[in-house]
């Protein structure tokens, strides 16, 4: 018996040019896939972000219109002669204000800033104030007859005189340590040469006021400032019951 050889079947013409990598267009396609993806998942994360930075913002706001408005109650409520709230700048009226050339203040005056500094701190430890609350600035000021260093120097020592009255341990009416701790904590000593806003009243630019300073949302939430203005930790300040003041009374 005969073999007869078997017949290959011919390939067919498709199978022949069919490549064995995927084609051009379908890698190009894929990349263009995966951009899409990476593209979507960016845009997801800038999206949260920018939500979260306005939710922030909107309770930033409605946090501080909240610290203010206890602070204007406050003033409202002491009765005392000149206490009121200012934008954010608490003014203590005739409390504060000094004679010309002067940086005293009368013993009476000073009982009644260290009656009322306590229900001050008590508010700046609530959730809406402590939140965003930065600081204190203590800005004292001088009536423009002077010269731009003079008043510049005396402005400072009432600002310095200021704090002197809040942080007298040795007085009667002393405040609690923990209040002394928080004013050193908190306040800041600033001062201006004159206030042009009341040139014309020369006995209300001798005066100390305190304006309060609050935190970035923009800077804190979602950005890289990470220091002492976004809540970070910070070095106690070293306690020290020294009750001599360094500014002379005058």
């Amino acid at each position: 018996m005969l073999l007869t050889p078997s017949r290959r079947k011919p390939p067919r013409h498709d199978e022949a040019e069919k490549p064995f990598w995927i084609s051009f267009s379908d890698l190009m396609t894929a990349l263009m896939v995966l951009f899409l993806v990476a593209m979507a998942v960016a845009l997801m994360g800038l999206t949260q972000g920018l939500r979260q930075q306005d939710q922030a913002k909107a309770g930033r706001q409605e946090a501080i219109g909240q610290c203010l408005g206890d602070l204007q109650t406050l003033a409202r409520d002491t009765g005392l002669n000149g206490v009121r709230l200012r934008g954010q700048t608490l003014e203590f009226g005739t409390l504060a204000e000094f004679s010309k050339n002067g940086n005293a203040l009368p013993p009476e005056r000073a009982r009644a800033l260290r009656a009322l500094m306590p229900q001050v701190l008590q508010i700046t430890r609530t959730p809406s104030c402590q939140a965003w609350l930065k600081r204190l600035v203590v800005e004292g000021y001088a009536s423009p007859e002077g010269s731009y260093l003079y008043n510049l120097n005396l402005s400072l020592e009432r600002s310095q005189r200021f704090l002197c009255v809040l942080l007298d341990a040795s007085a009667p009416d002393a405040l609690p340590r923990a209040d002394r701790q928080a004013i050193r904590e908190l306040f800041l000593v600033g001062g201006s040469s004159f206030n042009s806003a009341i040139l014309n009243q020369p006995e209300k630019s001798r005066r100390v006021e305190l304006r309060l300073e609050f935190k970035d949302a923009a800077r804190c939430v979602g950005g890289t400032d990470g220091g002492a203005d976004c809540g970070a930790a910070t070095a106690p300040i070293p306690w020290d019951d020294d009750t001599q003041c360094p500014v002379a009374g005058r």
